[in-house]
C-alpha cells in the first residue's frame, strides 16, 4: 500500500508542481517541443526509479509516459484518458515488482 501510495504522489507531484506552466506549454508546440516533452517524461521516470528502486522500470515509465502525452498533444485522448493510462502504468509497475 505504501509504494502504491508512493508512486501516486510521485505522479501528481512530478505533474504539476515539477512540470510548472513553461513546460506544460513548451511540451506541446515550439522548435523543442519534443526535447521538452521527453524532459517531462524523464522526470516521471526519475520519480518511478527512485521509488521503485528499478532503473529499469524508470525507463518503462519514461517511454511510456512520453507516448502518452504525445497521445494528449495531438488530441487523440483527453486530459481524463491521460491520467487513467498514466495510474494503469503504476498499476503496471507494482505488478511486475511483486510478480
Amino acid at each position: 500500500m505504501t509504494l502504491t501510495l508512493m508512486l501516486l504522489a510521485v505522479h501528481w507531484v512530478a505533474d504539476y508542481p515539477l512540470q510548472g506552466d513553461f513546460l506544460a506549454q513548451a511540451k506541446q508546440k515550439g522548435p523543442l517541443r519534443v526535447y521538452h516533452l521527453v524532459a517531462h517524461a524523464g522526470i516521471h521516470g526519475g520519480g518511478v526509479a527512485l521509488v521503485t528502486g528499478s532503473v529499469w522500470l524508470g525507463l518503462a515509465e519514461w517511454v511510456a509516459h512520453t507516448i502518452i502525452d504525445e497521445l494528449k498533444v495531438r488530441g487523440w485522448t483527453s486530459f481524463a484518458l491521460d491520467q487513467v493510462l498514466h495510474i494503469i502504468c503504476k498499476a503496471v509497475w507494482l505488478a511486475i515488482l511483486f510478480a
